[in-house]
């Protein structure tokens, strides 16, 4: 094969491969680029609804909280009057029953008048007596009928914060319940998600009135609003970025009508790790499906083009021996032109030689070297005979090209392709043993294609035997209701590897030049055109052994049924 070919099979090799690659990937591209755009919208979508509806959900919680603290004041103000309450053991009383039927949600009760001081106390601390008129939670809750303050810390320096209801009657006075810290900002921050999701809360001053998770009371700046489901209202999406560079997810509620709000945060990353897990799952099954194609991709255009080749060769064979069949055809007709021309002075020169012999039987007397003349004259007419019926026959056998089915006999065809490879195995020390039934019944096929059938194999025996010499054996009768032609040598041998591709097209263990590889390929097929079978029995060392096994023709087997039924 020539570099040249060689690389343009190698380009074609890649074209190829290149072309079912991009075939099969682009649309696995677009597709799954667009599942996942969508995947990722959807996936965005529900998160944020999921988180909007939790904040919510909290938010009313919380805002539920606060009204039920608030009403449970409002009832005490609205039940006992300012000098009950103004009693100290009658708001002692009071405050362990708040506790007793809520809880120690109420840390203190208190009785402020209207000048800002404690006239009443009942709680763990000495606050009575405390004056309130400076404060900033004290001021802010006297225009309001009820009051509920921002978390600060106070003279009890803890935080808390206090739930106020003003009296607007002919004497002014605050009823005040601080709640418990830790109980409230327990309900906020039960808000969890992931390994990074926390609720807090903020006033509108963006003071923490709860502390995050692990007190991260991280500086977020908004870089991003996103929109958010219709049914969920009052909630704000927004992406923000930390000073850490980390993007992070808010969602805010306002709550206490305005004066706080419910804030949850959740790293972004965090948020979305099961998306980001999906995936990445789902790019690794593509870029397996990706590598597969391009590994099957790679592999049929291989075999394509090794395919190619193998055509290829089978193709410049094939030209090879339609060259060399022309060649043979074209010699053919010189060797019969020429058998032609010699075939006529030979019948001159044996016609001569009896001339002369007549012509010395009435001078015999007279030549003294008579005996020597007819025995020369004998050798002449002897030896131009053979000359003729040799140069009959390979004209005989270079004529027939009709492939006309015939009656033929089996022997007669045999001993004619022995006598024209008479002197070819004759050059190759090669003796014939011919075992022919001459009783074998005639068959009905082309006399051509079976004659070059016994002519290919006779010549094959040969030249395996080649130089060394060795015996020929041809043979032709009867066996399991078939007729058997056999053609065995005492050659070399054939390798037990090549006997299943000897009759393969173009297989061929002879040397470069000395054979094409398609004589037994086609036997092979006018055997198995005619109805019959070939094999092939060989050993190494020992020889091969090829048989023909041909139906008889079923008028030869119907007339041999009664002789047999007879004999038996």
């Amino acid at each position: 094969m020539h570099p040249e070919k060689n690389v343009s099979y190698d380009k074609l090799s890649r074209n190829i491969a290149l072309t079912i690659i991009a075939v099969s990937l682009a649309p696995l591209i677009l597709v799954g680029g667009l599942i996942f755009d969508q995947f990722r919208s959807i996936y965005h979508e529900k998160v944020y609804a999921h988180l909007a509806e939790l904040v919510d959900k909290h938010k009313h919680e919380i805002d539920s909280f606060l009204k039920e603290k608030l009403s449970e004041i409002q009832y005490l103000n609205k039940v006992f009057t300012y000098e009950q309450l103004s009693d100290p053991v009658f708001i002692e009383n009071t405050l362990k029953g708040l506790r007793q039927q809520y809880g120690r949600i109420f840390v203190d009760l208190g009785v402020i008048d209207e000048n800002g001081k404690q006239v009443a106390y009942a709680g763990p601390l000495e606050l009575l007596g405390a004056d309130y008129s400076q404060a900033q939670w004290y001021k802010k809750s006297r225009n309001k009928t009820t009051y509920i303050s921002d978390v600060f810390m106070g003279l009890r320096q803890s935080p808390h914060f206090i739930i106020t209801i003003n009296n607007m009657d002919k004497q002014q006075w605050t009823l005040r319940a601080s709640i418990d810290f830790l109980a409230f900002s327990s309900i906020v921050e039960n808000i969890r998600i992931g390994e990074t999701g926390c609720a807090y809360i903020l006033n509108r001053e963006g003071v923490f009135q709860t502390t995050p998770l692990n007190n991260q009371k991280m500086a977020l700046t908004p870089i991003k609003s996103t929109l958010i489901p219709a049914s969920v209202r009052g909630i704000t999406i927004r992406e923000a970025l930390a000073e850490n560079d980390d993007t992070y997810i808010t969602v805010s509620s306002p709550m206490k009508n305005g004066d706080w709000s419910l804030v949850y945060q959740q790293n972004y990353a965090d948020a979305f790790s099961a998306m980001t897990r999906s995936e990445m799952v789902t790019l690794i099954i593509f870029l397996l499906g990706g590598v597969a194609i391009v590994a099957t991709a790679i592999v049929i255009s291989r075999k394509l083009v090794v395919r190619l080749k193998s055509m290829d060769v089978e193709s410049e064979l094939m030209s090879k021996q339609i060259v060399e069949t022309g060649k043979l055809a074209a010699i053919g007709e010189l060797a019969a032109g020429i058998a032609h021309e010699i075939n006529n002075p030979v019948a001159i020169m044996i016609e001569e030689a009896g001339w002369v012999s007549d012509l010395l039987e009435d001078e015999k007397a007279q030549i003294k070297a008579s005996t020597e003349i007819d025995r020369a004259l004998h050798q002449v007419r002897t030896q131009g005979q053979r000359c003729k019926d040799i140069t009959h026959k390979l004209l005989s056998f270079a004529r027939q090209s009709d492939s006309r089915a015939t009656e033929i006999s089996l022997p007669e065809l045999v001993e004619e392709v022995v006598d024209i490879s008479m002197q070819q195995a004759k050059y190759a020390k090669v003796d014939f043993s011919l075992d022919l039934d001459t009783d074998l019944p005639s068959i009905n096929a082309s006399t051509t294609e079976l004659q070059q059938v016994l002519l290919n194999l006779v010549n094959n025996s040969i030249q395996a035997m080649e130089p060394v010499g060795g015996v020929l054996s041809v043979s032709c009768g009867t066996e399991d209701s078939q007729i058997l032609i056999s053609v065995a040598d005492t050659g070399p041998g054939i390798a037990a590897a090549n006997l299943n591709r000897i009759f393969d097209p173009f297989f061929t263990t002879k040397p470069v030049g000395k054979g094409s590889g398609l004589g037994l390929s086609i036997c092979f097929g006018i055997i198995h055109q005619m109805g019959g079978e070939i094999d092939v029995e060989s050993t190494v060392g020992k020889g091969t052994r090829f048989n023909i096994r041909l139906p008889i023709p079923p008028h030869h087997t119907n007339q041999e049924t009664p002789k047999e039924m007879l004999h038996d």
